[in-house]
């Protein structure tokens, strides 16, 4: 009886030893932090990526995405969630994940050469979008231009800059194209650019700017504001508030391809050029080791066909050829950059959206005005 025992024992034991020596490990699992619009270009090239990666490496790998508003995606990057990467809405919220002290040393200098913007072409920027106005079928506020967002007869659609980096873009190219209209006669923003403007006119300027972006964000407070952009557009479109909602150039595209003729979309001549930066955490791929995933996953967007499916997702491509391609898709604008007109984002964020900032006292204005 001891040695049948001992017989079935070891079968025991060899048939436990195969089991764990054949066990399948668990595939390693990507995460990509990003914000609001981009959920469908993720969604596809998620796919895209893995089976390039399957096909490079032989490796089969879980990319997964999470979408939100591009500020709130920082901030919850930089209290704990641990992202790959982030592809998130500008560089000031890149900067936010920086200050948590997730990248690399080094990094966070912008005067380094190993700054994380430098770290991918185009300032680490492989596609670029701009900001239109969507407007009901017929235009029935015969909306044109951006100084139609002031008269009070127009509801104003936007998510909150305070947590939408795509706000952020509709607060700043407000600010900038009334900057060249009081400009104008001295030669609007090119001259701005160009430093051949006395300061005592570009002051009284940036006065007048604020005072129009005060009149649009009056009436788009009356509206209330979503956390991002996505809840702004499901707003405007399917929850029928407003007239006219400042979007994302990639997503009014998607909204009148979903609707049908029951929107249009005014390109203005003058708008701003929306850069959304993309950048490794380093802290998190070095503990999960995923960085050859990381690295792949971002110099992968640069690739002819993942620039296809950029444009094909309605984001202005890096690949010049590929943009010329959807000029049908990309009407031609006069475009302004953060850099040239704000100084960059470290100072746009701190004089415009940090506590305190200009931002603010319109928020307080309205407040007190109820």
């Amino acid at each position: 009886m001891k040695k049948i025992l001992l017989a079935m024992l070891c079968v025991a034991t060899l048939a436990g030893a195969f089991v764990v020596g054949c066990k399948r490990e668990r595939p390693r699992n990507f995460f990509n932090v990003s914000y609001d619009p981009t959920r469908e270009l993720y969604e596809d090239y998620n796919k895209m990526f893995a089976q390039h990666w399957l096909d490079k490496t032989g490796e089969t790998i879980e990319v997964e995405k999470n979408n939100g508003g591009s500020g709130a995606q920082a901030r919850a990057v930089k209290s704990g969630l641990e992202a790959d990467v982030v592809t998130l809405a500008l560089a000031s919220d890149v900067d936010v994940v920086a200050s948590a002290g997730l990248f690399a040393e080094g990094t966070t200098d912008p005067n380094s050469d190993s700054y994380w913007q430098k770290k991918f072409p185009n300032n680490s920027c492989p596609y670029t979008s701009t900001i239109v106005i969507l407007v009901r079928e017929g235009n029935p506020k015969n909306i044109k231009d951006w100084d139609d967002l002031a008269r009070p007869d127009v509801k104003v659609v936007t998510p909150n800059p305070k947590t939408s980096g795509g706000a952020r873009w509709n607060y700043l190219v407000l600010w900038g194209y009334e900057l060249d209209r009081a400009l104008a006669d001295d030669g609007g923003l090119d001259a701005l650019i160009a430093g051949k403007i006395d300061q005592a006119k570009v002051d009284a300027a940036q006065k007048q700017a604020y005072d129009f972006t005060e009149k649009v964000f009056m009436n788009a407070f009356q509206q209330g504001m979503q956390t991002g952009a996505r809840g702004a557009t499901d707003d405007f479109v399917k929850n029928g508030v407003g007239d006219a909602f400042l979007a994302w150039e990639n997503e009014a595209i998607l909204a009148k391809e979903f609707s049908g003729s029951s929107f249009e979309i005014v390109t203005p001549k003058l708008s701003i050029k929306a850069e959304p930066p993309v950048a490794i955490v380093d802290k998190v791929v070095d503990k999960k080791g995923t960085r050859d995933i990381a690295e792949e996953y971002l110099n992968y967007m640069y690739e002819p066909e993942a620039q296809e499916l950029i444009a094909k997702r309605h984001y202005r491509p890096f690949n010049q050829e590929i943009l010329a391609k959807y000029s049908d898709v990309f009407p031609e604008t006069k475009l302004f950059s953060i850099d040239e007109v704000f100084g960059g984002w470290v100072k746009a964020q701190k004089e415009h959206f940090d506590d305190g900032g200009f931002f603010d006292k319109m928020q307080t204005k309205f407040a007190n005005q109820q």
